[in-house]
């Protein structure tokens, strides 16, 4: 959460009748918590008391991801970053398809970078056993595409 927001949340509670606001974001969760500035609490607050805001971030719990498992075989990886494509227009039909047989050399998808489409070529022969990537999908360098058995 960004500062910015952050100071809007503490302002938006210190100014309201809200005595406490938890935020939960992708990014992580945030607790604002109004505390009063009296003495006791059975003391009646005196007439020049402020209210202060305290926030706190709230630890967020680790995420365990179960990385999947190793792909067996030739992994294809992406030679730049762009937009992956199956096929080379929009409504034709894909370059290969999981089972298709591939030489090294044909085709196997279309990388668009800065507006140029780039041909991906397979760099081994053998049967496509995977397609690790959508249509329309933005990919990383050196993200894997395929896995060519």
């Amino acid at each position: 959460m960004d500062l910015r927001k952050l100071k809007t949340l503490i302002d938006l509670v210190s100014e309201s009748n809200i005595s406490e606001l938890e935020i939960a974001e992708a990014d992580g969760k945030v607790r604002i918590v109004k505390a009063s500035a009296q003495a006791s609490p059975s003391a009646p607050p005196p007439a020049h008391a402020a209210s202060t805001v305290v926030a706190a971030p709230i630890e967020r719990a680790p995420v365990e991801s179960a990385a999947p498992p190793a792909p067996t075989g030739n992994v294809v990886k992406s030679p730049m970053v762009g937009t992956f494509y199956r096929s080379a227009s929009p409504g034709s039909d894909p370059f290969i398809e999981i089972g298709s047989t591939v030489k090294v050399g044909d085709p196997i998808c279309i990388i668009e970078a800065m507006k140029i489409m780039n041909e991906i070529e397979a760099d081994a022969a053998g049967t496509i056993r995977e397609i690790l990537c959508e249509n329309g999908q933005a990919v990383e360098f050196g993200q894997p595409l395929f896995v060519i058995e």
